[in-house]
């Protein structure tokens, strides 16, 4: 069973480059194409709660603006 995990991104240092968003493996991340940053950038965000911690996300952000967490039972 993989383990359930979280997403946190940093709106404001996310220029919304998707490399995050094609590394998922579980696809639980998509670009806010609704609303921007204080940058007037689109930003990525964790849409659904799939989340198996596998932190691909983390490695591949060009600007550290992801942090995954691991989920306690």
């Amino acid at each position: 069973m993989a383990a359930k995990g979280y997403v946190e991104i940093s709106v404001e240092c996310c220029k919304g480059c998707g490399l995050c968003v094609v590394s998922c493996p579980v696809k639980c991340l998509e670009i806010k194409k609704t609303d921007t940053n204080s940058f007037g950038l689109h930003y990525s965000f964790q849409a659904e709660d799939k989340c198996i911690a596998c932190k691909n996300c983390a490695i591949v952000c060009p600007d550290a603006c992801i942090t995954v967490y691991k989920k306690t039972v």
